[in-house]
């Protein structure tokens, strides 16, 4: 016989909610999704306030348009990658059937880390319109990779949580479905460091090119690499 599936440290139940050592209620995810939304929604919408009116005199304002072209980056670079964020969380609580106290914290920290990326990006613009090369550019795009990585880091909590305590996933998760999360989590979190090192080292043009294409990553394996959410097969009779 099959050994059981390990447990989520809140197995005991009380009034139908599941309660953990120390009187922690494990919940199922509605709350969670909802609040995570619109941290994320809020976090996305700031990004725009960067978007101004450029100081210039008559006549100048398509050359002042196109000196502040970091900003455009900097905008895209950041909606495109909290967007995916939002598509990926998602696609993993579509997964998740209950939120522990443990996933609780790890997604906190996905929100923390979302939240701030409107600062590094801030920053990265004003630095690259004063000198492409310079030394504020470089540690403006070494600034990013670390947010960003720490952004990475906490998806890798998410999955390490629900790698340690299965019981939280849904019946419909596939079974390689936390492991790739896992790796796509760690090849970004690489990514970042490494484009923000070349930033930093080389030329910063080179982090930005990472930080470009890195969402477009994401978004090609939102459901996990080339995974489709289904419902498990139908184990046969022994």
């Amino acid at each position: 016989m099959a050994a059981p599936e390990s447990a989520a440290p809140d197995a005991p139940t009380t009034g139908g909610a599941a309660v953990a050592e120390g009187g922690f209620a494990a919940s199922d995810t509605g709350r969670v999704e909802a609040f995570s939304d619109a941290v994320i929604a809020i976090a996305i919408t700031i990004l725009v306030l960067e978007l101004r009116s450029p100081p210039h005199e008559p006549g100048h304002l398509l050359a002042a348009l196109a000196h502040q072209w970091p900003v455009y980056v900097g905008y895209l670079m950041s909606f495109a990658y909290i967007g995916v964020i939002w598509l990926n969380h998602h696609q993993a609580f579509l997964r998740i059937r209950a939120v522990d106290r443990g996933l609780h914290l790890a997604n906190l920290a996905l929100l923390f880390t979302t939240a701030g990326l409107s600062f590094p990006t801030a920053v990265v613009s004003d630095a690259l319109q004063e000198n492409l090369a310079g030394d504020d550019a470089r540690t403006a795009v070494a600034l990013y990779a670390l947010i960003a990585a720490a952004m990475c880091a906490s998806w890798l909590w998410i999955y390490h949580h629900l790698d340690r305590y299965p019981a939280l996933k849904s019946p419909r998760c596939e079974v390689d479905y936390v492991h790739q999360g896992f790796v796509r989590s760690l090849s970004g979190l690489v990514a970042y460091l490494v484009g923000g090192a070349a930033g930093f080292l080389i030329h910063p043009a080179i982090a930005l090119a990472v930080y470009v294409l890195l969402p477009i990553f994401y978004f090609a394996t939102t459901e996990g690499l080339r995974l489709r959410l289904r419902a498990p097969s139908p184990v046969a009779p022994h």
